[in-house]
């Protein structure tokens, strides 16, 4: 059901968010909303037309270039949009003019945003105008853009330019030289360079009119190549523009400009490039979908979060890594931070591994400019930025202007204090490979990057010889609020479990790959001093901790602050640090974001110290009221989320979700035009997952106990979990659920797929006669599911017949029935199989058919499914017929399953048994005194479709 919104103009239905109206207040936040991507660039959702005061941005990852103050940033991109259309010589733009109707679509499941305007002209003629613009993710270097034009009332004349801004700038600051520009027989191009970093880049288009003969004339004013077509159009014509866009760096090519031009000669018609687009998202969204029942607006936002991250995240380039505003906004100057590794990374590591190894690799890469910075502070080993960008040096802005005019510059100390960075980073290296099994990654990258972040603690940690322990003064935890804090919780537990973690992959390395180890040990200088040091620290750190009362102090003296009850400040719409000021923070019991229990959330999945129930309710209690989780930091309202479900607050855990799920669609918080909050989208998915759906993540699988929001029926996803995926699929009441594992399923042929049990009947029906037996169809009902000699067996009843004659009469039967389905086509499939077939197949879902006929070879191709079918598994394939469970085990065996993982669609008793006898799910197929044992039962495979099947086998577990 659709849900509208009328305060934003937006509708929310499962899949598109509709906005209703323009805003033009709105113009910068809706410009974040609707960014489009592929993992390689993000483009903001400025209008093709131009709008006053508009900040178009394309962004590329790693496309950095230095900039003062600042240090670098991600620099924006020539801007490929503009397309300007007049009519009858008035400009199209919605400030003049009449808008008659308006409407603009993010469709999510095709990574489309499309906007359909019906427009009065100030010369008086109306116009039906529909864009539509995509990155394709089938190829992250070709962008596409459609419009088409239907005059209403009138014949008009119609003139597009579609052109190339070589002019883009970040917020007054334009990052690009002009190298040089021109025209081929397929378009136009643009040829730039960064000032400083000198990465080039070469963007190509072309443009195409169809529904008139229209020429296409280029012309190149100075770093603004077009594309010009001018048609007449009569009232109600449409003429389709098609404008197509590649661009290349010298980041992934030699030659960016010639790459470009010759990307453009290949391409298809916008059609094929649109289709290979979806192609590309449906294998997304087949990983990483979420499937919520009953709460329309959270399934929008869900899906919405879900999109945001894959278009963000690079699927070639190992090098580059998503920043804290994603490739969607000017916020934080594209800059890394550990936004990436705690929040965001989940998500990728159990539905896109590979994205999350590519991920993680930016970090092993950027190693150098981690120990660059180390050696800077005076420490050992690799100490990695707060902020990073291409190299990994620390590009956290030293001061900031003040927002008074007058006021003195504001010295910005995360660069120097918020050091928790590095294990944050080995946090997520450790849980990739506990759910990757990736062991050469961890050979190659992630154990250099745990054990030289371990020897930067080595040498970051104090020892008081008074109180004899391990401490670590003068920094800021996860609270941003406290810029100097002395043993801040946070920070030393992670230490401390960094360092055993640090120690077991050494153990590990040593055990397994002694040559990698030993090559480490040199290079690192991890000598048995500086690892017994470590265990020292282990040991002995300290962690502000009471266990009398359970609370842990968020750092050395916290309780000792000052006070603050926030209801004093409400009603708001700043920051408690906006209204108090720096300082006045500095001395109060007030945190910008969970500091303890953002802790007890990263030890809660391994129920490592100090996470225990008893101890998160006590300091929820404590540190939960004294959060600024309304205005402080986008990154809280999830993990709160997360940890009120866990303590049963269904009411505030969806409040702090939706919270997190809305930040940027309904600009919650008022900064959703510097970008998408990305830690807050990765956030909402672990929310979703590890807070609704309860999932703990053990040994040999994955697990749910379910506390699912009122109001939602349903809760659906997989997650990758040590080379397979599991099914989840979630309701009210259940409770401590495995996942649903189906991985293959094993059709029967006679009955199921095709109806070659009437040839088997008339096969025995004639040599019945034949031999003078009594057979009717009645009689041929037993038969169903039994081999042909059990089959003759039964005609025969207590007739003696010799061994010689017996096999006579089977290969005769055999002889009529194989004549018989000689006559089969794909016209005698049963209604119902080849839609299934295929929703199988695009699931990933292996196919096998079990079938005691030696004939279903010549069965299967001759009803043209063998393309279809993995394996086929037939009467030559063993020895015992069903009920036995040989023939569906040998069929799990060459699919490369276990029987628990299959299901077997049977429509036979004795298939029905052989099944369940083999461990499997049995589906039966006819009526219930039949197949009734079946864990479903349905009439036959028309109108079934997978995604429903698996939902009847989840509830009857």
């Amino acid at each position: 059901m659709d849900k509208t919104d009328y305060s934003h103009h937006f509708i929310y239905t499962d899949w598109t968010l509709i906005e209703t109206q323009l805003n033009p207040n709105k113009t910068h936040h809706r410009e974040t909303v609707f960014t489009i991507g592929n993992g390689y660039l993000g483009t903001r959702g400025s209008f093709e037309e131009g709008f006053t005061h508009a900040l178009p941005a394309t962004f590329i990852h790693g496309v950095y270039d230095n900039v003062p103050l600042v240090y670098t940033e991600l620099a924006n991109c020539p801007d490929w949009l503009p397309l300007v259309v007049s009519v009858d010589g008035d400009r199209f733009r919605t400030e003049r003019g009449e808008i008659l109707s308006y409407e603009r679509q993010l469709d999510l499941r095709r990574g489309i945003v499309s906007r359909k305007i019906r427009w009065r002209s100030p010369g008086g003629k109306t116009i039906d105008l529909y864009f539509e613009r995509f990155a394709s993710r089938a190829d992250e270097h070709v962008l596409g853009l459609r419009c088409q034009l239907t005059p209403v009332d009138c014949d008009v004349l119609i003139e597009v330019q579609g052109s190339i801004n070589g002019y883009p700038e970040n917020q007054g600051f334009n990052h690009w030289e002009w190298i040089d520009q021109g025209k081929t027989d397929q378009g136009t191009w643009l040829h730039l360079r960064t000032r400083n970093t000198r990465i080039s880049l070469g963007m190509a288009a072309g443009m195409t009119v169809s529904g008139t003969d229209a020429a296409i004339q280029v012309t190149s004013p100075p770093g603004y190549p077009t594309l010009t077509s001018t048609f007449q159009a009569s009232s109600g014509q449409t003429i389709t523009v098609d404008k197509l866009v590649t661009v290349f760096t010298s980041r992934e090519v030699e030659n960016a400009l010639q790459a470009a031009c010759d990307k453009l000669v290949q391409l298809p018609a916008y059609s094929a490039l649109i289709d290979a687009h979806e192609q590309a998202w449906d294998e997304a969204w087949h990983k990483s979908d979420i499937i919520i029942e009953g709460d329309t607006k959270a399934q929008l936002a869900v899906r919405y979060s879900i999109f945001q991250l894959l278009i963000s995240a690079p699927q070639y380039d190992d090098k580059v890594s998503i920043p804290a505003k994603t490739l969607s906004g000017f916020g934080y100057r594209g800059h890394i931070f550990w936004d990436t590794e705690i929040f965001i990374l989940p998500f990728f590591i159990y539905t896109q591994p590979k994205l999350a190894r590519n991920l993680l690799s930016y970090r092993y890469h950027t190693l150098n400019g981690a120990r660059r910075k180390a050696l800077h502070y005076g420490y050992k080993g690799a100490m990695y930025a707060w902020e990073s960008a291409d190299t990994g040096d620390e590009v956290t802005p030293r001061w900031l202007p003040p927002n008074d005019f007058y006021g003195e510059d504001i010295r910005i100390w995360c660069r120097d204090r918020e050091i928790h960075i590095s294990a944050d980073i080995t946090y997520a290296v450790w849980y990739y490979w506990q759910a990757s099994g990736d062991d050469e990654w961890m050979r190659d990258c992630g154990a250099e990057i745990i054990l030289d972040t371990a020897v930067f603690w080595g040498s970051r940690v104090e020892y008081d010889t008074k109180d004899e322990r391990y401490e670590i003064r003068g920094v800021i935890g996860a609270d941003e609020y406290h810029e100097f804090a002395d043993n801040n919780a946070f920070t030393n537990r992670l230490v401390q479990w960094h360092l055993q973690k640090a120690l077991l992959v050494y153990d590990w390395l040593r055990n397994i790959y002694p040559d990698r180890a030993s090559t480490l040990e040199r290079q690192l200088q991890l000598t048995s001093g500086r690892i017994s040091r470590w265990q020292d620290i282990i040991n002995n750190i300290w962690i502000p901790y009471d266990p009398s009362t359970g609370l842990i102090e968020q750092s050395e003296g916290f309780f000792q602050l000052e006070d603050i009850n926030l209801a004093d400040y409400e009603p708001r719409t700043r920051s408690i640090q906006a209204i108090i000021g720096i300082e006045a923070g500095n001395k109060r019991q007030v945190l910008k974001q969970p500091d303890v229990l953002m802790l007890l959330y990263l030890m809660r999945q391994s129920q490592e110290f100090p996470y225990t129930q008893e101890m998160l309710q006590k300091n929820w209690d404590y540190y939960a009221p004294r959060t600024d989780i309304t205005y402080g930091s986008s990154l809280g309202p999830a993990i709160h989320a997360i940890l009120a479900s866990d303590l049963g607050k269904s009411t505030e855990a969806y409040e702090r979700f939706m919270q997190a799920a809305l930040v940027d669609i309904e600009d919650v918080r008022g900064n959703a035009e510097d970008g998408i909050h990305g830690a807050s989208a990765g956030g909402v998915w672990q929310a979703v997952i590890l807070g609704f759906g309860g999932v703990q993540l053990a040994e040999d699988r994955p697990t749910a106990t379910p506390q699912l929001p009122p109001g939602w029926k349903r809760l659906q996803f997989k997650l990758h979990w040590r080379g397979e995926w599991h099914e989840f699929d979630l309701r009210p009441g259940q409770d401590h659920l495995a996942p649903l594992n189906i991985r293959g399923v094993i059709f029967d042929l006679d009955g199921v797929l095709t109806d070659t049990a009437e040839y088997h009947y008339l096969g025995w029906q004639k040599l019945a006669d034949e031999e003078g037996l009594p057979f009717t169809r009645q009689a041929n009902e037993a038969l169903r599911g039994v081999s042909r000699r059990e089959s003759l067996l039964k005609i025969v009843g207590s007739k003696k017949y010799s061994e010689a004659q017996f096999q006579e009469m089977m290969d005769r039967k055999n002889r009529y029935y194989v004549e018989y389905i000689q006559t089969m086509t794909p016209a005698d499939l049963l209604p119902g199989t080849i839609v299934l077939l295929d929703e199988l197949r695009q699931a990933g879902i292996k196919i096998a058919l079990g079938s005691a006929s030696k004939n279903a070879r010549t069965v299967i191709e001759k009803l043209g499914i063998s393309d279809r079918i993995d394996i086929i598994a037939d009467g030559y394939s063993v020895q015992r017929p069903k009920p036995a469970p040989d023939l569906f085990l040998y069929a799990a065996d060459q699919l490369g399953l276990e029987p628990e993982q299959c299901i077997v669609v049977e429509d036979a008793a004795a298939g029905i048994e052989a099944a369940l006898a083999a461990g499997m799910w049995a589906v039966g197929l006819g009526p219930t005194e039949r197949v009734g044992a079946a864990h479903v039962v349905l009439p036959s495979l028309a109108g079934v479709h997978w995604a429903e099947l698996r939902d009847k086998l989840s509830s009857s577990k």
